[in-house]
C-alpha cells in the first residue's frame, strides 16, 4: 500500500466522522468503519511472535483494539500499537486515517 496523503487522510477522517458530535462518538465511527472495512483474518507480527487478527472491538480506555490470536492464547492489543502487516489487507487505509486523527 502506497503512504497516503495528509489531504487523503483528512478526507478518510471527515468521512468516518461525518455524523459524530463529539470525540466519543467520533472514536466509535471508527471502530465501525474500521471493523466494516477492514479485511480479517490477518497475520501480522507482534513483539516478533507471528499472530492473527479476528476481529476489532472498542473496549472502554484501550480504544480500538485488534483482538491477536496465537495458538490457544488471546491477546487485545490497540489497533495504534499494531504493526502495519505485509502486505497490508483491504482496508488498511482506514487503519491509517485513524492513526491520522488520534491524539
Amino acid at each position: 500500500m502506497r503512504k497516503l496523503t495528509a489531504a487523503e487522510l483528512d478526507a478518510m477522517v471527515a468521512e468516518a466522522i461525518v455524523d459524530a458530535y463529539d470525540a466519543y462518538e467520533q472514536l466509535g465511527a471508527f471502530h465501525a468503519v474500521i471493523d466494516d472495512r477492514l479485511a480479517l483474518p490477518f497475520d501480522t507480527t507482534v513483539l516478533g511472535a507471528a499472530v492473527t487478527v479476528t476481529a476489532v472491538q472498542l473496549r472502554p480506555g484501550s480504544g480500538v483494539v485488534a483482538l491477536c490470536k496465537r495458538g490457544r492464547h488471546r491477546q487485545a492489543i490497540g489497533i495504534l500499537d499494531l504493526p502495519p502487516p505485509e502486505p497490508t489487507p483491504q482496508g488498511w487505509a482506514w487503519v491509517e486515517a485513524y492513526r491520522h486523527w488520534a491524539p
